[in-house]
């Protein structure tokens, strides 16, 4: 969890957490599924304190495409490259 805060952070200081494509991982793993979970929540639960300490304005569909991008679409578009 710390490690994944910790890139979340040094990402948004750097105004580029909306293009992160997410964790590496191994895909033919099963417990893969567990670990993009996981990140997904640490994700979801470091955009919610910012929006609770009110460090972003609170759009919920804005911050919502933030964490689609990085949980899906970034990937996607970076391989279609």
């Amino acid at each position: 969890k710390d490690g994944i805060l910790r890139q979340l952070n040094a990402l948004s200081h750097m105004s580029l957490v909306s293009y992160f494509v997410g964790m590496l991982t191994d895909s033919r793993s099963f417990l893969s599924y567990t670990r993009h979970e996981y990140f997904r929540r640490v994700l979801c639960n470091f955009f919610g304190d910012i929006l609770e300490n009110g460090e972003y304005p609170y759009d919920i569909e804005f911050v919502g495409k933030i964490v689609r991008n990085i949980s899906y679409d970034n990937a996607i578009k970076f391989f279609e490259k």
